[in-house]
């Protein structure tokens, strides 16, 4: 069976305030990762929390090299990792009580969302929140201060 995005959770998600674990921010500036947490962050409003191999703090955000490190938890796994590397990192959001996972544009793995769904997580794959805020702006729709999305 294969995924398919529900509008609803994307809008939940993206309309939420919530904690997200951006796995793959680093500050190296030429990944998509690195301006795309600065849209979770400045313009939905989110609390972002960088997960990187070396632990490194992004855009002013303490850093840590793995989910189970984050105290308090996170809400949303947000994955910028490979396809052949999500499984891992959505294993790791289900074990941290995560509340969804989002896989980015080109990150594909059935198997892995089959599970997080299993788990009781909302799951968005191969998807970016700069598009789908680029769509809304299309349509109309923009994000307003508190977070809520307006027509």
């Amino acid at each position: 069976m294969t995924h398919v995005n529900d509008p609803a959770v994307i809008e939940k998600l993206m309309t939420t305030k919530a904690r997200w674990a951006i796995v793959g921010l680093s500050t190296n500036q030429w990944r998509a990762a690195y301006d795309v947490s600065l849209t979770v962050r400045d313009r939905m409003g989110m609390e972002i929390i960088p997960i990187n191999p070396k632990g490194e703090d992004v855009h002013g955000e303490k850093g840590y090299t793995k989910l189970s490190e984050v105290p308090a938890g996170v809400d949303v796994v947000d994955c910028f990792v490979n396809s052949q590397r999500v499984g891992d990192v959505v294993d790791q959001a289900i074990e941290a009580g995560a509340k969804a996972v989002w896989m980015q544009l080109g990150v594909v793995d059935e198997d892995a969302a089959l599970r997080a769904e299993a788990a009781g997580l909302m799951v968005v794959m191969d998807e970016c929140p700069d598009r789908v805020l680029h769509r809304w702006a299309q349509q109309g729709r923009r994000l307003a201060g508190d977070g809520q999305a307006q027509a």
